[in-house]
């Protein structure tokens, strides 16, 4: 892709060539103008890997830890090598731009796209961020930062209006993006779907033109959401350059009649597609061919540095008794559904299909020696729909998976159809929006699914499907469910899919039984045409398992783990539940899995639960449990990085980038989460997570910034030196103990005593991460702004304030404060002054 010379070519371009560069032409992909040597660009999402251009049978990808995870390595080194590494697989993908980081903020623990940012604490949000831009952009791939800005739920989220007040909006929401424009020069910002304040993002010349390009000087190109554009004129001349995806709604032949009626000035014009342009020149330096063929990186070097990021953003909650590390020789059962399936990516946007996933049970499994496979049992179901039934099914050939036949026909009993297409598919949860046979000429198909089920027990199965279109399952030829007729919309696939119908079939051991799916496209479905709009092909999901006894499957657990010597209990959420599209109801875990925790830790003192989450679960079980360790969702090596700090192999370094509340209602947006009325009041205020709890001293169950080692650490002579612009913190960090480890540095910084605003107790403000062996001291340095370190935003003079007086450092190892675990320093900031920018 050649270097362009961008003023040359935008003076050569015609009204028509430059309306048609500011939309796209189809899901992923910008309009080339070869004329003008103007390629065209790819898209791809997204925030934990690169899918490239397929959501059905796409090629497989490297999966990354979610959000949470990787800001809980507290590591910038480690999310550059992270971003460098997304970037590469974006050059594999023929992929010039990322669609990631997400960094919104984690207000509450229910927001369904939580796992996917990084923090409730803007700077660890920023910063990370950062980190991981300066890794992607080092390839020559750019980065697209979103959501711009306060879509922090998914309840009405492309009509709700965020109502923010000035200073939350400066303080907690936008200063991530402000970070990342100042440390990193992102080549995109994407806008968020809703509003702010009563105008929505793609069309807010104030947070656009005026917040981003003019006080920050962000000099990239700002694109809408996918259908995140709301309006032609209004967010041309408000700044969104990029209308995505293609073909445009509100551009294209509209634009053009708008530009030569002057509702769009030329001026305005020109600039929106000099954005387009600079982005066309920046992407040329990744040297990725345009239309280049999809292809991946599944090596030992990626693999290994899933590894390493993934084990770093482990968290050690809890460890009684020296629990933890488990012991590779002691006899260990492994309970919990999160066990034998890799939970490694929560929902939509982030989701793909991962060169390989491990799972914990196979993870630890590997770990033990000399015995036998550990016993396991599921103990209580979690899911919300239920698991596909690809992973558990063969093909008529035998291969893994269902065998799926496409046809231009329905199917009937005097047909004889010829399928056009056959493929195998082994995850049964498919978009099929974007698949495409050449045989298929019209929006309405048909495919059939076939694969063979052998239950490896006697009793009931129950099988379910989700369908955009509609969809029939029939077990051995007789009908089970018919998704066909009537039915009812639900949360899945963005919201256009239906809810899940289920049916059960008695079922043998050993035997061997013909599941058969009939699938039509989304223009078949009886639904209002929203699902045929959205998600042309349809969309569709093929579950299954067997039906428990929930207190005999408990009963059955606590037998077994009252037979070993170390029980660990994989539980959890996963991608149904924490899901781009809609929030969580509430904080507890799905069905009995409380009870079920519970008594295994009667039955066992010697109990450990890895828990999988993207944002906090309620554990009312946690003084009966010995050790809790807290995984996220930790992409291809979920397995192996759960094992390798179980067993210790790799000491534990992640810390909590959110606060854990004790129950829901402790949240401070309890009372505002969701959509009433067209909009969400963000009635908390600056009071966002950990500067809450603090103030209104509410206690938690884990504090941000929490996270245990199998080493100590102590830290000791700590300096604060203020000078020319800059906060320079610095202190010796001491491993106390017997095994290598890695510390987090923690900065917060306290206001001085009776400023004219309430401000929280501290902030943090910048953090280091130091590996040292035992006994090992380092002296550890962190930089911080004057400016950003004691700063808050003045709503009289719409201005941040960097107040006079003296202000306390705090360096501690979490957020909160214990005796002997925190250092204090202080400076002082001579006279008050007021800055805008960067």
């Amino acid at each position: 892709m050649a270097d362009i010379d961008v003023e040359a070519v935008l003076a050569k371009l015609t009204i028509p060539e430059k309306v048609s560069l500011l939309s796209g032409i189809d899901m992923w992909h910008t309009k080339a103008l070869p004329a003008h040597s103007i390629p065209s660009l790819r898209f791809s999402d997204g925030p934990n890997g690169i899918r490239g251009t397929k959501f059905f049978n796409g090629v497989p990808a490297a999966c990354f830890p979610c959000g949470t995870s990787l800001a809980a390595t507290f590591n910038t080194q480690l999310l550059t090598t992270a971003g460098a590494a997304m970037g590469r697989e974006a050059i594999a993908k023929g992929a010039h731009v990322i669609l990631g980081p997400t960094i919104n903020t984690q207000r509450s623990p229910l927001g369904g796209r939580g796992f996917e940012s990084l923090s409730e604490d803007p700077v660890l949000s920023g910063l990370g961020a950062a980190a991981l831009v300066r890794g992607i952009q080092s390839t020559g791939v750019q980065a697209t930062v979103k959501h711009f800005v306060a879509n922090d739920q998914e309840d009405r989220r492309n009509a709700v209006q965020s109502i923010v007040q000035p200073r939350a909006l400066r303080e907690i929401y936008a200063l991530p993006f402000q970070i990342v424009v100042r440390d990193a020069d992102p080549g995109c910002v994407m806008t968020a779907y809703n509003g702010v304040n009563g105008t929505y993002v793609s069309e807010n010349r104030e947070l656009l033109e005026g917040m981003l390009r003019g006080e920050w000087g962000f000099k990239g190109l700002v694109m809408s959401d996918w259908w995140g554009t709301y309006s032609t004129t209004e967010a041309v001349n408000a700044g969104l350059d990029l209308e995505m995806p293609g073909p445009p709604r509100f551009r294209g032949e509209l634009l053009g009649f708008n530009v030569n009626t002057d509702k769009v000035l030329g001026h305005v014009l020109d600039e929106r597609v000099r954005k387009v342009l600079n982005l066309v020149k920046r992407c040329a330096k990744a040297g990725i061919v345009e239309g280049a063929e999809e292809g991946g990186l599944d090596t030992p070097e990626t693999a290994e540095m899933l590894r390493k990021v993934a084990v770093e953003g482990v968290v050690l909650c809890k460890n009684e008794d020296g629990a933890l590390p488990l012991k590779k020789d002691k006899k260990t059962v492994i309970i919990g559904p999160n066990a034998k399936v890799a939970t490694y990516h929560g929902g939509g946007s982030a989701s793909l299909a991962a060169y390989y996933a491990v799972t914990p049970y196979d993870g630890i499994t590997a770990k033990l020696t000399d015995q036998p496979a550990p016993a396991y049992t599921t103990g209580a179901y979690t899911h919300k729909m239920l698991p596909l039934l690809g992973y558990q099914t063969t093909t008529p050939s035998g291969a893994p998976g269902m065998t799926m036949e496409a046809y231009t026909s329905p199917p009937s009993p005097s047909s004889d159809r010829t399928p056009v297409d056959t493929l195998t598919v082994a995850k049964t949860e498919m978009h099929l929006v974007d698949y495409t046979n050449p045989h298929i000429t019209t929006r309405t198909w048909y495919a059939t699914f076939t694969g063979l089920l052998t239950p490896d027990f006697t009793g009931t199965y129950e099988f379910g499907l989700v369908v955009c279109g509609t969809a029939k399952l029939f077990v051995n030829d007789a009908l089970v469910i018919d998704n066909s007729v009537n039915q009812t919309l639900g949360t899945a696939f963005y919201n256009t899919g239906t809810i899940e119908e289920k049916g059960t079939v008695p079922v043998t051991a050993g035997e061997t039984y013909t599941v058969r799916v009939e699938f039509g496209s989304a223009e078949t479905s009886p639904l209002p045409d929203i699902s045929a709009a959205l998600h042309g092909g349809g969309c569709l999901r093929v579950g299954g398992c067997r039906v428990i006894e929930p207190q005999e499957e408990i009963a059955r657990a606590v037998e077994l783990a009252a037979s070993a010597e170390q029980v660990v209990i994989c539980a959890g959420l996963n991608a149904d539940w924490e899901t781009e599209g809609h929030d969580r109801e509430g904080m507890g875990l799905p069905g009995v899995m409380d009870e079920l925790i519970s008594a295994v830790a009667k039955a066992n003192a010697n109990t450990v639960v890895v828990m999988q989450s993207g944002t906090p679960v309620a554990m009312p079980w946690i003084g009966e449990v010995k050790g809790l360790v807290q995984a996220w969702y930790g992409g291809n090596e979920t397995g192996n990085a759960i094992a390798d700090v179980l067993f210790g192999d790799e000491n534990a370094s992640g810390k909590l980038p959110l606060s854990f509340p004790k129950k829901l209602s402790d949240n401070p947006a309890f009372l505002n989460l969701r959509a009433e009325k067209g909009r969400t009041l963000y009635g908390e205020d600056i009071w966002v997570g950990y500067r809450y709890y603090e103030f209104a001293e509410r206690e938690v169950l884990f504090p941000f910034g929490h996270g245990l080692s199998y080493t100590t650490f102590g830290f000791k002579e700590l300096e604060v030196v203020e000078s020319e612009g800059k906060v320079v913190v610095e202190v010796t960090v001491t491993n106390t103990g017997a095994v290598k480890g890695k510390e987090v540095v923690q900065v917060y910084v306290a206001p001085p005593k009776g400023q004219g605003v309430n401000r929280p107790v501290k902030e943090l403000k910048g953090f280091a991460k130091v590996e040292l062996e035992a006994w090992q001291s380092e002296k550890v340095k962190v930089e911080i702004e004057t400016k950003y370190a004691v700063s808050y935003w003045d709503e009289f003079r719409k201005q941040f304030c960097a107040e006079a007086g003296e202000y306390e450092v705090i360096v501690s190892d979490s957020s909160e404060l214990k005796e002997g675990k925190a250092l204090k320093g202080t400076f002082k900031v001579g006279e008050t002054f007021w800055w805008l920018g960067v």
